[in-house]
């Protein structure tokens, strides 16, 4: 039996390398399809595991208290959007002293602009540097890190000290091949002095993480004093398995802070970080639904092509049928010949689909700054389509090939 396909095997590569042209372009038809839906899929993965490194540093025991939640954000362009109300100062250090849940950390912080000139000696960076308000939890309720230097401290905040923490962009920019610790930087005449470089975080739908200078509150408050200031407030409890009590103890506490009755909706946004998460990998979704839907159009072109190639096929070589039949071969040769040269065909196109697809997918996650990762299950599913498309485009070529009568294939010219 594995002599006989091996033979069948070599005969069809051998029918294969005869007819090299229509081959390579039938292969590539195939690999188009095949690169489209690997090439989305690895772009998907890739934003799935970006989504993933960014939030997973949060842990599973916080939640973030805004205007909205990110389900509201995310159809922001949808008329029937409630409007609710900024979260004001007093409403944010209201909450901030009201709200005692066991084992409790809450962190109070707002982003002062995202236009700021950051001056250091007589260099300056383009106004595109955001300055964030917060205080002494907002580094460990937000999963951050200070790689140099240190965390505000409790002093730092309620004395008002003008210290500051930095992105890690910084230091390949404005402190490049300099320390930036100890040394003062200007915003908008304001000297602080850097106390710690922030770990780098990369992008997150292209907003950059690692452009950002942390001041305190009362500072950043005082420097940018625009109207209606939005704040927002991260909870971190000490223990997951108290998150659920936690959270319901923080809606009662806002809602009493805003003065709602029993009957109305909730006016402001909660948010818990590992249903952030899924949020965000929910809606990823859709793209894996668009590959499919790219990959299923162009593979069922493929399909098609693949078996009028090896109709061709069968006609030009129903007198070689004919000779190999009159000599003893079995039907079921005949068409495992066929069907083998469709399956070779068809992973082939598959392989070189798989290639360009992951290398497609690799270039776009590198240029929007997604964390690439090799997409298993794609190259997984690209094989099973491949394999599919081979089964059926190939199966009524060899059993046509196969029902041949020998003599009248032996007169075809």
């Amino acid at each position: 039996m594995f002599g006989l396909f091996k033979e069948n095997t070599k005969i069809a590569l051998g029918a294969i390398k005869s007819q090299l042209l229509r081959t390579i372009l039938t292969v590539m038809i195939i690999a188009i399809g095949i690169t489209a839906l690997v090439g989305i899929l690895t772009v998907v993965s890739a934003l799935e595991n970006t989504i993933a490194k960014d939030f997973a540093s949060m842990g599973a025991n916080t939640f973030s208290i805004s205007q909205y939640d990110m389900s509201s954000q995310i159809n922001n362009n949808d008329p029937n959007r409630k409007i609710n109300p900024i979260i004001s100062y007093p409403e944010a250090r209201a909450f901030q002293e009201k709200y005692n849940y066991p084992l409790s950390t809450t962190s109070l912080s707002f982003t002062a602009t995202s236009k700021a000139e950051v001056k250091y000696e007589s260099q300056k960076t383009d106004p595109e540097i955001t300055i964030v308000g917060v205080d002494e939890n907002f580094l460990p309720n937000k999963g951050l890190e200070a790689t140099k230097g240190r965390n505000f401290t409790g002093f730092d905040i309620k004395n008002n000290n003008f210290v500051c923490i930095l992105g890690s962009d910084f230091e390949k920019g404005l402190f490049k091949d300099t320390n930036a610790i100890d040394k003062t930087i200007s915003i908008r005449g304001a000297r602080f002095k850097v106390i710690g470089v922030l770990k780098e975080k990369g992008s997150t739908f292209g907003n950059s993480q690692d452009l950002r200078v942390l001041i305190p509150n009362q500072i950043a408050r005082s420097i940018f004093s625009t109207p209606n200031i939005n704040y927002d407030l991260s909870v971190m409890i000490g223990q997951k398995e108290m998150i659920d009590q936690a959270v319901d103890d923080a809606i009662i506490t806002m809602r009493k802070i805003r003065k709602q009755n029993p009957v109305e909706e909730n006016n402001f946004g909660i948010e818990r970080s590992d249903d952030l998460i899924n949020t965000l990998l929910s809606n990823t979704q859709f793209l894996g639904y668009i590959a499919w839907g790219v990959g299923v159009i162009t593979i069922f072109g493929s399909s098609i092509a693949l078996m009028n190639i090896m109709l061709v096929s069968v006609t030009e070589r129903t007198r070689e049928i004919g000779v190999r039949k009159s000599l003893g071969a079995k039907k079921s040769t005949i068409a495992w010949q066929f069907f083998t040269e469709t399956l070779v065909i068809g992973q082939l196109g598959g392989l070189v689909g798989i290639l360009l697809g992951i290398s497609v997918g690799f270039l776009i996650s590198v240029a929007i700054k997604f964390s690439f990762v090799v997409p298993w299950m794609a190259i997984f599913a690209a094989f099973a389509t491949t394999f599919i498309v081979a089964i059926v485009s190939g199966l009524y070529p060899a059993i046509k090939a196969s029902q041949l009568d020998p003599v009248e294939a032996l007169r075809y010219e």
